[in-house]
């Protein structure tokens, strides 16, 4: 199984607490994820805070507006610090997300580390040249553009 690695990295102007409360509240997600994806949570949670062993089920058009049903499961929480959600099941053969929350002097530097892999061999490697790899990326652009616009630099 080849495995693939994306990392992304972001400095906020916003404290350890205030990132923790907005990325670990699964409400939060659609509205860091670009609209075109549809993305949409099927449970109703009645709490916003993550817990490990829940079940986050979801659909998303990632490609060619074909939806897809997907469940991560919170496998690790260490508020405020680290979290990580992982596929249960969905379109990878793999999904582990590591968001980690590392507090400096002038806000929190948020960290994403998604390990994946393909489903389909030889074939699952060219859909991540050709398309996969890309959409990762452009979605996590605009996961940044979205997060400064939510959380801007103060004025000098």
């Amino acid at each position: 199984m080849k495995t693939y690695t994306f990392s992304s990295g972001q400095l906020l102007p916003i404290s350890i607490q205030t990132a923790w409360d907005f990325f670990s509240s699964a409400k939060n997600l659609s509205r860091i994820t670009p609209p075109e994806m549809r993305f949409k949570i099927i449970n109703d949670f009645e709490d916003d805070g993550i817990y490990e062993n829940m079940l986050i089920d979801y659909t998303v058009r990632p490609l060619f507006g074909i939806p897809l049903n997907w469940q991560t499961i919170i496998t690790r929480v260490n508020e405020p610090f680290q979290f990580t959600d992982e596929q249960k099941k969905g379109p990878y053969k793999k999904w582990k997300h590591e968001h980690t929350f590392i507090e400096k002097e002038n806000g929190t530097f948020i960290r994403d580390v998604v390990t994946y892999a393909l489903p389909f061999g030889f074939l699952g490697r060219i859909a991540h040249f050709l398309f996969v790899r890309k959409k990762l990326n452009q979605i996590f652009e605009f996961r940044r553009k979205t997060l400064e616009d939510l959380f801007p630099l103060p004025p000098e």
